[in-house]
């Protein structure tokens, strides 16, 4: 299945997290949302909303990669990943995978530093097996893209959310990039906050009807 920006960023806190803080796993919303509002360790930026991540929890939910951990107590509900489970992957793959999905297209040395907290490789010739793997997979889940102009080495990046635009993997480590996922996360959050908008104005309108009918009577 093809997913949004926001799923992808949602599923791949979600893996993060688990690895780098187990105690606080699974994810209240609160925690989920400030995971994916990271100004660090992640790429693109963003500033996604409650009613933005919520909408992509159900869809993930309902595509049977994310389950709810339901609070018996008035406590707030938690969510998980299911990933391992759902696509038959291992520690390895999902370290990999996680990384991708919440800082875009790496070289194998960036990412061989970047999974130090999620799983342990014994070197770059085993990462680069395990890139190998999810790659030839029937439905391949990264990509090769090549090397971007000043490096050396080619970079990976995940097929998550569809072919990976042609210049994802261009930009050397560091600068700014205008992906097609980028422009879609912004989108999102627009829309979402436009529709924030157009509840209120739709409340102070009642509210001011309310009171011109009180006056009029």
């Amino acid at each position: 299945m093809e997913l949004t920006p926001v799923q992808v960023r949602v599923l791949g806190c979600l893996v993060e997290k688990e690895r780098t803080t187990p105690d606080n796993y699974p994810l209240t919303m609160n925690g989920l949302l400030t995971a994916c509002n990271q100004t660090t360790n992640r790429w693109p930026i963003v500033t996604l909303t409650e009613a933005t991540v919520g909408n992509a929890i159900e869809n993930l939910k309902g595509a049977g990669l994310l389950r709810v951990v339901y609070s018996r107590s008035n406590r707030a509900d938690k969510f998980r990943h299911v990933l391992g489970e759902a696509w038959g992957l291992d520690d390895a793959e999902l370290a990999l995978l996680g990384v991708l999905m919440v800082r875009g297209p790496q070289t194998a040395v960036e990412l061989r530093t970047r999974t130090e907290r999620l799983h342990g490789f014994a070197g770059l010739d085993e990462m680069g097996a395990v890139l190998e793997r999810l790659a030839g997979r029937p439905e391949p889940l990264v990509v090769d893209l090549g090397r971007a102009p000043g490096q050396k080495e080619p970079r990976w990046g995940h097929l998550l959310g569809g072919d990976v635009p042609a210049d994802s993997g261009l930009p050397v480590a560091g600068a700014p990039r205008s992906s097609r996922s980028e422009r879609i996360d912004s989108l999102e959050v627009t829309v979402t906050t436009l529709q924030d908008d157009l509840r209120r104005l739709r409340a102070d309108h009642d509210a001011l009807a309310d009171r011109l009918g009180g006056l009029l009577d």
